[in-house]
């Protein structure tokens, strides 16, 4: 679609609505492939898995929340589908022409956050292999800056730099990247699982864990109950579910660009339901193997491979995970981000500044490493603050707008979306109202129950959500004779 006249404020190529629709089930697969194949991906699955207690309850939390998942996927990727534009673009539906900033601007800094944790673990690969070279341990132990170890902030700065080279050429080449890095992956988890299988002499489902060594490696998961537990499993459902608050937000990002909306769905049920179970299925089982061969807890992949006789494999298991993490990094951060920080100044801010500037955030936030910890506190903790704003575009598209979009007026300053002064503030009210209690009383306050973390972003749609209809219903929005045509 061709948009006629665009206010310059709010619009340049990049957050256009898209005119070539190339990817098919394949490459909206490998969205999911890239986004969930990753060394923090791996962590959080293991992480998960202890908390379960048993291989069969790991697989009917994982199993049900992964429905979720593709169900909430599948509805934010249709308007993606449908209208083409970005997710800022398509929050200036709900929130306003102007308003969208802040729901872009929130979505970024996030999308920051993650873009550090994700480089950092993949680095963190990078380290492991290097430090089996006792030249390399001696050199990582003694030199030490901005709080880390001197080859921990080369390895840091190196991947950081190698993710910026992918998106150079842009969307297609994301999508090519993605479309190789995710089925690697497989291949070489595949490999450590069934590598440390026939070296432990087997595989049985009964884990072989003492509880006593789950509650240790669990008592910082923020969750009540033992491993096991009606609770604990709850946890670990809201935890999965949470890990792609992000990405249920700015999925249109990628389903845009989808040949048609079999392409999403078909995508969708491959890369999510299918591709989750089997993923952290075999996350579980190389948990359940490695501790059987060396005799303790390995949440993270690369703390396995270093324990590897071959140094050829271990190369092999590093690079493979330090890939697969940039290929998420690439598809979930960068990109969302640098679509939020353009569409704040789309004159001056194009899509790949837009990612340049988040990179050099990123890049800030190292020396605090505000990622390092528990798995699970951190996903929920920062997954908490984008629960408000999925609930409030979601009710608006699905409830109040019936699924119709004037994709014209989401580009004129003075058009349908224009609101109070560029502003709703239904949408700013209801966020703010979401935000209370997803984000400020249980991670700045103690007026509530410790559990209530853990569901801080299903709060924060509901209530976003709920705020939102209301006030939708006591004060409804007015459009003008003029920008009721062209609807999407």
């Amino acid at each position: 679609m061709d948009i006629r006249n665009p206010s310059p404020g709010l619009y340049n190529e990049d957050l256009a609505p898209t005119k070539e629709r190339r990817w098919g089930a394949f490459s909206i697969f490998n969205v999911w492939t890239s986004d969930v194949h990753s060394l923090w991906g791996y962590y959080l699955a293991a992480s998960l898995f202890l908390l379960c207690g048993s291989f069969t309850n790991f697989l009917i939390a994982i199993g049900l929340s992964s429905l979720v998942i593709f169900f909430l996927m599948n509805l934010i990727g249709y308007a993606g589908e449908k209208t083409g534009v970005p997710y800022p673009v398509l929050a200036r539906a709900s929130f306003g022409v102007w308003g969208a900033n802040l729901a872009a601007l929130v979505r970024a800094v996030v999308a920051c956050f993650w873009y550090g944790a994700q480089t950092a673990a993949a680095s963190g690969a990078m380290v492991a292999l290097l430090i089996r070279s006792d030249g390399m341990l001696e050199f990582h132990k003694n030199v030490h800056v901005l709080g880390h170890s001197g080859l921990e902030v080369i390895c840091y700065v190196i991947i950081w730099a190698l993710q910026l080279l992918i998106i150079q050429r842009g969307m297609e080449t994301v999508r090519r990247f993605q479309d190789w890095a995710g089925p690697a992956v497989w291949i070489a988890m595949l490999v450590l699982a069934v590598g440390l299988i026939v070296k432990a002499g087997g595989f049985s489902f009964d884990h072989g864990i003492p509880q006593q060594v789950l509650l240790e490696k669990t008592k910082d998961a923020g969750v009540s109950g033992e491993p096991g537990s009606f609770w604990a499993l709850m946890a670990v459902g809201a935890t999965w579910i949470t890990y792609f608050a992000a990405l249920y937000l700015n999925f249109c990002d990628f389903s845009r660009y989808a040949k048609d909306k079999a392409a999403v769905r078909t995508g969708n049920l491959w890369g999510l339901p299918v591709n989750l179970i089997a993923f952290t299925l075999v996350a579980g089982i190389t948990t359940i193997a490695a501790y059987k061969v060396y005799g303790e807890v390995l949440l993270h992949p690369e703390q396995i491979s270093s324990k590897f006789d071959s140094w050829f494999l271990a190369l092999l298991a590093a690079v493979t995970f330090a890939v697969a993490t940039l290929g998420i990094n690439v598809v979930a951060n960068f990109v969302s981000a640098a679509f939020d920080i353009s569409n704040t100044f789309p004159k001056a801010i194009s899509f790949k500044k837009g990612g340049y500037i988040a990179a050099g955030i990123a890049l800030v936030l190292y020396p605090f490493a505000p990622w390092e910890g528990n798995a699970a506190s951190f996903v929920n903790g920062i997954g908490a603050t984008m629960g408000p704003l999925l609930g409030v575009i979601l009710v608006d598209y699905y409830l109040i707008a019936k699924g119709h979009i004037n994709i014209q007026a989401l580009y004129q300053e003075h058009g349908e979306y224009r609101y109070e002064g560029g502003w709703n503030v239904n949408a700013l009210v209801a966020t703010g109202v979401g935000a209370v209690f997803s984000t400020i009383l249980p991670n700045f306050t103690q007026l509530l129950p410790a559990w209530w973390g853990t569901y801080g972003w299903f709060f924060g749609v509901a209530i976003g959500g709920a705020v939102y209809y209301v006030m939708t219903l006591m004060r409804p929005r007015r459009i003008a004779s003029a920008t009721r045509a062209q609807h999407a």
